[in-house]
């Protein structure tokens, strides 16, 4: 679409086509990675489990060896041999196999997450296309590959040269050795081979990782009309809107109830509104809002009022006039100006001498007849 319409794809794919995307298997992965993990992997497994590996290994040798001329004439004692022979190997290698799958899985979704898909296994026309297939093979991907490919054989080959050269009086040496000395050098020169190799295909782990990633977000990028076409899809979508909505009051909520331990005083209906000021004469031209709600909203600032030891006036007409005049972060309307300036000044004394709450008469805040409510 994007070479017909003339447009370059210069847009960070959207969650939508990611999700899309994962969906169809479509996730960045690193060979690599999984390489180096499982070398690593069984590298541990041979430094914990080195010795018992050599106990077992011998044990079925020598046992193979050993076995009496007259069980070879006898099935039910050959039978007998051979199984338990074959259970002790596989009592030695299923927690092998099992430590190798695992460490398999969790490498190969290590940078891209879980994305499988049968989607990728079915058969499409496009994929035997001579111009794609030669895009393929010429593009940033397979040349990724062929370098990739020339570094692992270049490292690989110096690593294994190396421990071969080094350890070429250990492996020629093998022969005078018993069956478990032998497994035992065996086991460790395999121990060592595994963590040079990891060790130097990190150099290409710690290139191709950032290239995986950064190639998939390329793969996935969009045209600006691909984007506006998708938003539009997705605003028209009335379930999309309502969610869209609820998060957005969602959010409002909780910007609202964090400003509430600011306030000055809270106005209340006393049960069905509540209505939160804040007046700060230095770096404020009037009172503003800073929360208001209905219901179980006003529960909630009043309990957060409370907890605050913010002031709270019961004022029921005031309560009403302030919660459908006024609009959060913004200033009270004109009209309630002499209403507000009595209330903050009733706050003031009060905060200055609470003993006298109760002699202290609260005043008849003057509402005009455009902002009272019923």
């Amino acid at each position: 679409m994007a070479e017909e319409t003339g447009q370059e794809k210069t847009e960070e794919a959207t969650p939508k086509k990611q999700n899309e995307a994962a969906k169809k298997g479509q996730v960045p992965r690193s060979r690599e990675l999984t390489t180096v993990a499982m070398l690593l992997g069984a590298a541990s497994c041979l430094l914990i489990m080195g010795s018992y590996i050599t106990e077992t290994i011998s044990s079925i040798l020598i046992g193979g060896w050993n076995i009496p001329r007259a069980y070879a004439f006898d099935t039910i004692m050959m039978t007998e041999t051979l199984y338990d022979q074959v259970q002790s190997g596989l009592v030695m290698l299923v927690p092998l196999f099992a430590v190798m799958v695992v460490i398999a899985i969790l490498s190969s979704v290590a940078i891209g997450g879980i994305g499988v898909s049968l989607e990728a296994l079915q058969f499409k026309a496009e994929k035997m296309s001579p111009l794609k297939g030669l895009k393929r093979m010429f593009g940033v991907q397979a040349l990724m590959e062929m370098v990739k490919a020339i570094a692992k054989a270049s490292l690989v080959g110096s690593v294994l040269v190396f421990l071969l050269w080094h350890n070429a009086d250990w492996i020629v040496g093998l022969a005078n050795r018993g069956v478990a000395g032998g497994l035992g050098v065996a086991i460790d020169f395999v121990l060592w081979s595994f963590i040079f190799l990891a060790a130097s295909l990190l150099v290409v782990v710690s290139i191709d990782v950032p290239f995986q990633m950064w190639n998939h977000a390329k793969q996935l990028k969009m045209t600006l009309q691909e984007v506006k076409d998708e938003n539009k899809d997705t605003m028209g979508n009335p379930e999309m809107k309502n969610r869209l909505r609820q998060l957005q009051m969602e959010a409002s909520n909780q910007r609202m109830m964090s400003a509430v331990p600011d306030a000055d005083v809270i106005v209340t209906n006393p049960t069905h509104f509540a209505v939160a000021l804040r007046y700060d004469q230095d770096n404020m031209g009037s009172p503003i809002v800073v929360a208001k709600g209905a219901d179980l909203i006003a529960m909630y600032i009043r309990r957060i009022g409370d907890a605050h030891n913010i002031t709270r006036i019961e004022a029921p007409p005031l309560a009403r006039s302030l919660f459908y005049s006024t609009e959060i972060d913004q200033p009270i309307p004109r009209g309630l100006y002499m209403a507000v300036a009595q209330l903050l000044a009733y706050v003031y004394q009060l905060k200055q001498n609470p003993r006298n709450r109760k002699k202290m008469v609260l005043p008849d805040f003057p509402i005009p007849e455009e902002h009272k409510r019923d």
